[in-house]
């Protein structure tokens, strides 16, 4: 014989249950370095879906000792504090990234917009290789997980990534991409490579910590 509650036995039945709420989706900070006229600003806005917010200024006479445009003779304008946008990786991860000033004398600025970030962006422009390595060294001191990001600009030399790890002195562990900063899919395909090495460098800090 089956034993079970009788329905005299039963207590009060239960409530309908609310269906339950969407999941927050996980946002993380990215921010996006590298040298004056790199083409920070273009890469935020080829992958952002909102509007970027820019805080250019045009490049004035006054500004030409400290603001070096060999070879990019063409740019008339500069970041002066930050560009910012957002793109949604998928329904569970949203990025926000933050575009850095790229000169010398905004560089105080880096400290604020670092506070929080999951990893960073190094992009790279070839013909001014130099201009790139006070972004490596930053991030190198802070411990911040950055991917380097070769802009291939139209008409420069192509050089293979270990050519330009060897270059910038990186260590094995870390990504060198090349990408148009003008492309989405190229941009999003490196925002990518930053969380997966940020996520590889936790899990091993962790694993560290553990033993």
């Amino acid at each position: 014989m089956v034993f079970g509650r009788s329905e005299r036995d039963r207590g009060p039945a239960a409530a309908p249950t609310e269906p339950a709420a969407p999941a927050e989706p996980v946002t993380l900070k990215l921010l996006v370095a590298g040298g004056f006229g790199v083409g920070k600003t273009t890469l935020v806005g080829a992958v952002s879906e909102i509007r970027p917010l820019r805080t250019e200024e045009m490049l004035t006479e006054a500004g030409r000792p400290y603001d070096d445009t060999a070879g990019v003779e063409a740019k008339s304008t500069t970041t002066v504090v930050m560009d910012f946008g957002r793109i949604t990786i998928n329904d569970d991860l949203v990025l926000y990234l933050f575009g850095t000033p790229g000169q010398d004398r905004f560089w105080f600025l880096w400290d604020e917009l670092a506070q929080g970030a999951l990893g960073a962006v190094v992009l790279v422009d070839t013909r001014r290789l130099g201009d790139s390595f006070a972004a490596v060294d930053y991030f190198e001191r802070r411990g911040i997980p950055f991917t380097v990001a070769v802009n291939c600009f139209d008409g420069a030399e192509r050089h293979p990534a270990e050519r330009i790890r060897e270059a910038l002195d990186l260590d094995a562990g870390v990504p060198v991409m090349l990408c148009d900063a003008r492309e989405r899919d190229s941009v999003r395909d490196v925002l990518i490579s930053v969380i997966r090495h940020a996520m590889r460098a936790a899990a091993a800090e962790e694993a560290a910590t553990a033993r």
